[in-house]
């Protein structure tokens, strides 16, 4: 049964929006970049890559930071009422705990980068102009053990958004119930 996005539902946000939606981006684009840059050689092109990784990484934290300190200042809209009755308590539960465990990744995957860079002994140069500290002191053995706990919290991220995607779209194509409309830029 269609239900059209009544005007009167609660919208997220122009700010929320944009958040959501560059944040998004930044992460689809570290994360391509990343997978490619893991199977180079090492040349000046795959120095400039992993420059761009990081400067994404922290960019992703400083967003996340800012995403999260909107989101505990400004009440997310609740789900609508007919949209949460129908849905099963599973459901219910998949919608929270996928949220909750984006957010906590939102943070680990670039602190996990940014402390393999440290542990590693290449500091990172946000955009090249401002140096920011070290994370941990160099070592090698500790950088070994971090980097696969990036890459596995980037692939559970990923995984993550593509389960939202899959949720929305089917909330979108399926249920035909304008959950999608709240977050959707410029309505």
């Amino acid at each position: 049964m269609s239900h059209p996005s009544s005007s009167s539902e609660a919208r997220y946000s122009g700010i929320a929006i944009a958040l959501h939606w560059v944040l998004a981006l930044a992460i689809l684009g570290a994360f391509a970049v990343g997978v490619y840059l893991d199977d180079l050689p090492f040349s000046p092109a795959k120095l400039k890559l992993i420059n761009w990784h990081k400067w994404a990484g922290v960019t992703i934290l400083f967003l996340s930071v800012a995403r999260l300190a909107w989101r505990l200042t400004h009440r997310p809209p609740a789900l609508p009422a007919r949209i949460e009755q129908g849905m099963p308590g599973w459901q219910r539960a998949a919608h929270h705990g996928t949220h909750h465990l984006m957010y906590l990744l939102f943070f680990a995957v670039p602190l996990l980068g940014w402390a393999y860079s440290s542990a590693k002994g290449f500091p990172i140069v946000w955009f090249g102009v401002l140096p920011l500290p070290d994370l941990l002191p160099v070592n090698k053995e500790l950088a070994d053990q971090i980097k696969p706990l990036h890459a596995l919290a980037a692939w559970g991220l990923i995984g993550l958004v593509a389960l939202h995607v899959g949720a929305a779209l089917k909330h979108q194509f399926i249920d035909r119930d304008g959950l999608l409309d709240r977050m959707r830029p410029g309505r």
